[in-house]
């Protein structure tokens, strides 16, 4: 396979097309599918996990199970959100089988919208230091982001280190738009306590999902399909 191939059409084509391709069993679009979901699925599964290695095996489950119901994706939503949501039930059934299921509705709601933390990509590759002092700082949020409260962590995950709408992480949540900017404030806070006076303003962009670790779930999806290394 052409690398520079299954780049192109994992930036230009379009959700229909990469189904369309994926039915008809081209491998290329099977993984031109993963290359772009995977940070983003691997995200909210840790979110709601909290373990990397639970995480990626949730997310490759998920992909196995998307792509063996493919014919059962209609378009009614994007590919996104339709994968978010069998990785979110994957990770949550996974969750619920090793601890009793949390009161979701048992926080007192506060409606105030909060701003969304900005967490820039890559890192001075010439300032050894700051590389260090930044390693520090993701370890501390995502300490704390661990040390959330289930119904306020995912909501995190999904608006914050992800980037989704107050839309579509209440569509994918099965909650009320005001009810995840609630949740979103609360976390907020929460983070804030544990992490203002040690690192002041969180700048880091946390949970990555690339190199290895990358290659490692495409190519064990890939092996379940039937498909050759």
């Amino acid at each position: 396979m052409d690398p520079q191939f299954a780049s192109k059409l994992t930036d230009s084509a379009d959700d229909a097309e990469l189904v369309r391709r994926a039915l008809a069993r081209e491998d290329i679009a099977f993984r031109a599918i993963m290359a772009r979901h995977n940070r983003r699925l691997y995200r909210i599964a840790r979110g709601i996990l909290r373990n990397d290695s639970e995480a990626e095996d949730a997310v490759q489950e998920a992909y196995v199970h998307a792509f063996t119901h493919l014919n059962g994706f209609r378009g009614e939503s994007s590919l996104a959100t339709w994968l978010a949501r069998i990785t979110m039930n994957e990770a949550l059934g996974r969750l619920r089988k090793q601890r009793p299921v949390a009161d979701f509705e048992s926080f007192e709601a506060q409606r105030h919208e909060a701003q969304i933390i900005p967490f820039p990509h890559g890192m001075a590759a010439d300032d050894p230091e700051r590389i260090m002092a930044q390693r520090e700082i993701l370890r501390l949020v995502e300490q704390a982001a661990d040390n959330l409260p289930e119904i306020f962590r995912t909501v995190f995950v999904m608006r914050v280190i992800e980037g989704m709408s107050t839309e579509e992480t209440a569509s994918l949540l099965d909650l009320q738009p005001e009810t995840v900017k609630t949740r979103l404030h609360r976390a907020r806070q929460m983070m804030r306590d544990k992490l203002d006076e040690q690192i002041g303003p969180l700048m880091m962009e946390a949970f990555p999902f690339a190199g290895r670790r990358c290659e490692r779930l495409t190519s064990a999806v890939m092996k379940r399909l039937g498909f050759a290394p």
